[in-house]
């Protein structure tokens, strides 16, 4: 299905090379000024064509409001929000239709649709819908902003080269593959730009944060807040991997080195360490939520592949042609943080806290 959440629903909308890409927001409570200049920031953080080491497809991912907005404030009302595409060329996408890419989606969604998938720019399956995501994302920052939480994203790692944990996050908007230490930044552009230069791709994952995160949302068992917010970041594409707190480290740590102790600081119950990123049980703790998303390497790149004519079952060579990101990561950030926000703000909203605080106005 296209649709995330229980109380703050999000709908994907469009196509990779279609008319316009972008999203319905179900649940969205009446009484929020949006604000439009802050929305069109996160997109431009999200857009192709940033630097040399993006794609160099050209979109200026207007956002534009259709539903759900009166004089600039919510109504109640679902709010649809889409950006038209611009920048196509699907000339090489048809030419490789029946030569699935080694990577992508083409060979399985065949699979699951037959000849009707759009395989133009990867259709349903490309990384352009997560415009979508950016701009319901944003709607969701706006309306966390209200409790006290702050989402901030960054890279973390690109190819073999990680950054060391950043004592602020000052210089991620700083440099093109947005990290937050400028020196480990220089090698990370050059990690890309070498992959680029060999017609290759590499990957990376991204750290993103959560602060001052409302207590006690989540639940146990099914509808855990690591499970909701895994599902939001594997809908992601190229995502293969997540983490929260300590991650896959947990497994070399004793239980005397995982276990977040407690103390009280301020008046407020707090753990020492956060290696459990925030959530025990399902439900948040209220220390800050960190999630490590990794991503696979881009799966278009101009090395010879193997691969098949699926019409006539013969074995064939291909080469991606067109524009496509070396590394994805940089630009994933955003999406990340989305789509930590939506899930946060679906939790919230179902603990009735956000209508409250929009009253109070």
């Amino acid at each position: 299905m296209n649709t995330l959440g229980k109380h703050y629903r999000i709908t994907s909308i469009g196509e990779s090379h279609g008319k316009i890409v972008g999203v319905v927001i179900d649940g969205c409570p009446a009484g929020l000024k949006l604000d439009m200049e802050q929305l069109q920031k996160d997109l431009d953080r999200r857009r192709p064509g940033q630097s040399n080491i993006t794609t160099q497809r050209k979109e200026e991912d207007q956002a534009e409001v259709l539903t759900g907005l009166y004089n600039g404030v919510t109504t109640g009302a679902p709010i649809t929000i889409i950006t038209h595409n611009k920048d196509r060329d699907s000339s090489k996408y048809l030419e490789q239709r029946w030569t699935p890419r080694p990577g992508h989606a083409d060979y399985t969604a065949g699979l699951r649709y037959g000849e009707n998938q759009d395989p133009r720019g990867g259709g349903r399956f490309s990384g352009r819908n997560t415009v979508g995501f950016v701009m319901a994302g944003s709607v969701a920052k706006q309306l966390l902003s209200r409790i006290g939480t702050n989402i901030v994203g960054y890279t973390q790692q690109i190819g073999d080269v990680v950054t060391p944990e950043p004592k602020d996050f000052e210089h991620i908007e700083e440099n093109p593959v947005r990290c937050p230490d400028p020196l480990t930044a220089e090698k990370m552009i050059k990690v890309v730009e070498d992959a680029k230069a060999d017609k290759d791709s590499v990957g990376g994952k991204v750290r993103c944060i959560a602060f001052n995160p409302p207590k006690g949302i989540g639940d146990p068992i099914f509808d855990t807040l690591e499970g909701c917010l895994g599902k939001a970041f594997f809908s992601i594409p190229a995502v293969k991997a997540v983490e929260f707190g300590s991650g896959v480290e947990s497994a070399g740590m004793c239980g005397s080195e995982h276990n977040d102790q407690y103390t009280v600081q301020d008046g407020e119950v707090v753990t020492i360490t956060n290696n459990s990123g925030g959530i025990l049980g399902g439900i948040s703790n209220g220390m800050p939520i960190v999630a490590t998303v990794t991503f696979k390497p881009t799966p278009s790149i101009g090395k010879p592949q193997r691969t098949v004519d699926i019409r006539t079952k013969e074995e064939t060579m291909i080469s991606i042609e067109g524009r496509h990101d070396p590394c994805i990561v940089p630009r994933a950030v955003p999406v990340v943080e989305a789509m930590m926000a939506v899930v946060l703000l679906d939790h919230v909203l179902g603990a009735g806290v956000i209508p409250r605080i929009l009253g109070d106005d």
